[in-house]
């Protein structure tokens, strides 16, 4: 155990920390590509920069403190109050830089059981919560799609710039296939999860060895040895738990994601109040459109989507933006929900590096 924490600090230190560039280079490189071709600088004399604007921009940074203050909550109530906020709130921020600075489809949860670990509870526990975590979160967008759907009508979510009264679901539209794949992933990973954690999580263990037996996955089946161990220690943590506790921490969730979704409607707010009108149902479908990006998110394999999503954004929210802004939108969004955790990271992770591994601080 000690010679595995070992290697996740230099995976950290060494890895990491250099591939910070990496989603900065890739997600603005696309931006200025797409610039290149669609922005007609001349257009930049239809917006108004007032206090208004001023106010939403404001809002949108709200949304994404009311997102890790829910996210830090969240953490507070799985650790049972063993976390600090202080402690909270490092392991939020370093989860996020991590996250954004791997792919999408892997995201920062295999280092995430080490920040939590480093952070003091035991490698069962840590790994319990973050898996708790994930369920979570994969869980909202399960339970949201449909919802959405229903609200906004699934013809109007993927049919993308048709004339009105001609929306239908185009199978030729990509962004359906995205949406489809993504959605089922995190579908089959929520039923998985749920049954190893509140059913039978030895039956899933066996299950995946016996998977894992075939030649061509073999290779990982130790590492599904691993996955099924953490199942049980995790399911032995929190099948006790009352229905009020998950109430609490779902509720966390909600609102940590929903803030995050409001971003853009602020954003649109904020730039372009005095040339574009946005209804109730077009906010709720703004909304529900971001919601359906970061389904599609799970298949990029860049960065924290660096790039890919710009791109969608410029394309799947072209509709509700001025002609000739959706990518300058895709830039600012970015800024917003996204770059500043690479800079936060950057500035922590030393620091937490330091104290955790300068020889201060005692192993666990």
């Amino acid at each position: 155990m000690p010679q595995n924490r070992k290697e996740n600090g230099e995976v950290i230190t060494k890895k990491h920390v250099r591939k910070i560039i990496y989603p900065i280079i890739i997600g603005i490189g696309v931006v200025v590509f797409l610039m290149q071709r669609e922005v007609d600088v001349d257009l930049f004399s239809i917006i108004t920069f007032t206090w208004y604007s001023v106010f939403w921009i404001a809002i949108a940074f709200l949304m994404m403190i009311i997102r890790d203050v829910g996210y830090i909550i969240r953490l507070k109530i799985l650790s049972e109050g063993d976390f600090s906020w202080r402690q909270c709130f490092n392991v939020i921020m370093l989860w996020e830089f991590s996250s954004a600075i791997t792919p999408s489809a892997i995201g920062g949860t295999g280092v995430a059981v080490f920040f939590v670990h480093r952070e003091g509870l035991s490698f069962g526990r840590s790994t319990a919560v973050v898996m708790a975590t994930s369920f979570l979160d994969e869980l909202y967008f399960i339970l949201m799609f449909p919802i959405l759907i229903l609200l906004v009508t699934g013809s109007t979510l993927f049919a993308i710039g048709v004339e009105p009264g001609q929306e239908v679901v185009s199978f030729t539209n990509e962004f359906f296939y995205f949406a489809a794949i993504g959605y089922t992933v995190k579908f089959f990973f929520v039923l998985l999860v749920a049954y190893g954690l509140f059913v039978n999580p030895r039956g899933l263990k066996w299950t995946l060895l016996w998977i894992f037996r075939l030649p061509f996955i073999r290779k990982w089946r130790y590492k599904m040895h691993e996955t099924g161990t953490d199942m049980i220690n995790t399911s032995k943590t929190f099948r006790s738990k009352s229905a009020g506790f998950w109430l609490k921490v779902f509720t966390a969730t909600f609102f940590s994601w929903t803030a995050r979704y409001w971003v853009v409607n602020f954003l649109l707010l904020a730039f372009f109040f005095n040339v574009q009108v946005y209804g109730f149902m077009d906010h709720i479908l703004i909304f529900a459109r971001q919601l359906v990006m970061w389904i599609m998110m799970l298949v990029s394999p860049t960065p924290g989507g660096s790039g890919f999503a710009e791109f969608v954004f410029s394309r799947y929210l072209g509709d509700f933006i001025p002609v000739g802004f959706a990518v300058v939108m895709a830039l600012i969004w970015r800024l917003v929900s996204y770059y500043p955790y690479l800079f936060i990271g950057a500035v922590m992770l030393p620091r937490w590096l330091a104290r955790n591994f300068g020889g201060r601080k005692n192993s666990p």
